[in-house]
């Protein structure tokens, strides 16, 4: 989705530019080649890259052959540090101008990769408020762009509603976008739809997994149902929300939808992680605002007892709804302070490709 906007902005300032990329649907219907699709390359937790380290290894080496082949005049890496930090390493040494849009989150661990991106990255474009002042601690001079979240989720709210997913209250599921995840988390939050029977419960698909996948899951539970491709109406309509935490996080927070986050991994990744990753809170929403703004349920207190507490409370606890809707309000203005995110990231990567056209400062 980041993709995608960032190139459509970088064609109203280059209409003649060409685009290479590894990504997903929404990138090649803007025109760009797109080289390998995301759902290759999607794999998570510590155990879980270990066991597919061969076929990382292949992407990388022929990732390093089709930009070698291409040549381009930048070199444009998004978020997915694992992989794109190696790959910003390698292109320095042949000579690449390099941007990086949406910073790998150094600030939560392995904080000394900061050296490599100071090494590498000729443009480091952050969307996190809090992000240039730990780079500044780090001598290292980014730029802010906002966060595109804000333009895209503000695009979507002006959109007239669609028609209703269901005569009852909606609450929305958003389990995450990778199988393995789906697997430990979705059954939990499933489980809770047995104790508010008045509720519609409905399953976000994640797009490119087989719908099978979801139907066993779901299949025990009357009021359960599932959308795909509809996340955002889903959002717009529901009264209150389980997420995985990751950007859904702060997706359903910019709707203004009470939400608990939601995080299990497998025992050994739970461990490891827990013991490198230096932040006090997992979802975006806590991070950005510095307090707990949210409840995080997090690995073994990720029952559907707990789910059901939380829930609950969500829809019937005023006070703490109205309260949590004003936090909303300062998380959306907080996001809001580095103007139009993907026209100014746009604007620096065209300037660092060298390309002849008249760029501009977007408010």
């Amino acid at each position: 989705m980041h993709g995608s906007n960032l190139i459509k902005e970088i064609k109203k300032l280059d209409g003649q530019a060409a685009i290479r990329c590894w990504g997903g649907d929404m990138m090649q219907q803007t025109g760009a080649t797109l080289v390998k699709h995301y759902r290759e390359l999607a794999f998570m937790g510590f155990i879980e890259v270990i066991k597919n380290l061969p076929a990382i290894m292949r992407n990388l080496r022929f990732c390093k052959t089709d930009i070698t082949a291409y040549r381009p005049d930048v070199l444009v890496l998004i978020d997915y540090p694992g992989f794109n930090l190696r790959i910003a390493e390698w292109a320095k040494t042949q000579g690449l101008r390099i941007a990086y849009y949406i910073s790998p989150q150094v600030w939560a661990w392995k904080e000394n990769r900061v050296k490599k991106i100071k090494a590498a990255v000729d443009k480091m474009l952050v969307i996190l408020p809090f992000e240039k002042a730990f780079y500044k601690k780090w001598q290292y001079e980014v730029q802010y762009v906002g966060h595109p979240l804000i333009e895209v989720i503000e695009k979507e709210q002006l959109q007239v509603p669609a028609q209703s997913f269901s005569g009852r209250p909606i609450i929305a599921l958003l389990p995450g976008s990778r199988q393995q995840e789906i697997t430990k988390k979705l059954p939990i939050m499933l489980a809770v739809s047995k104790y508010f029977p008045d509720y519609q419960f409905i399953v976000a698909k994640a797009p490119g997994l087989d719908p099978a996948f979801y139907d066993i899951l779901m299949q025990p539970y009357s009021n359960v149902s599932s959308v795909s491709g509809q996340t955002y109406a889903l959002l717009k309509q529901s009264k209150a929300a389980l997420v995985t935490s990751g950007t859904a996080t702060l997706e359903t927070a910019l709707f203004g939808v009470p939400e608990v986050v939601c995080y299990k991994s497998s025992t050994i990744s739970y461990q490891i992680g827990k013991r490198v990753i230096r932040v006090k809170y997992i979802s975006l929403v806590n991070l950005i605002m510095d307090k707990p703004i949210v409840k995080e349920l997090i690995q073994d207190a990720l029952t559907p007892e707990n789910l059901q507490k939380e829930l609950n409370d969500l829809l019937n606890n005023p006070r703490r709804v109205a309260q949590l809707k004003a936090d909303y309000r300062q998380l959306k203005e907080k996001l809001s302070e580095g103007g139009l995110a993907s026209a100014n990231a746009a604007n620096s990567i065209v300037a660092l490709a060298g390309a002849n056209v008249s760029l501009k400062k977007i408010p």
